[in-house]
């Protein structure tokens, strides 16, 4: 076989292998990633529910942050609080 034959063969070969070796990668990484994230989704889903003061006492402090940011006024955070406690202590 001609010299440069053999050259591009083997040159072309490499690239091949360097292309599936970076795809084969890519899939692994994505697979752990995906595994990732079932995991961590089947222990939120398993965890235990928060009673209801806790779940308010979390609204409240969401709230407050969103105050501090000025993102809401005072006033409509004490109204949604008061929504989302009808809401949350009446399935309690």
């Amino acid at each position: 076989m001609h010299q440069k034959a053999v050259r591009y063969v083997t040159r072309s070969t490499a690239a091949a292998a360097a292309t599936l070796a970076t795809a084969a990668a890519a899939t692994l990484a994505t697979a752990a990633t995906s595994v990732a994230a079932a995991a961590v989704a089947t222990s939120i889903i398993l965890s235990p529910v928060a009673d209801a003061s806790s779940r308010m006492d979390g609204v409240h402090s969401d709230l407050m942050r969103a105050v501090q940011l000025n993102q809401i006024t005072e006033e409509q955070a004490a109204k949604f609080e008061a929504k989302l406690a009808g809401r949350i202590l009446g399935e309690a």
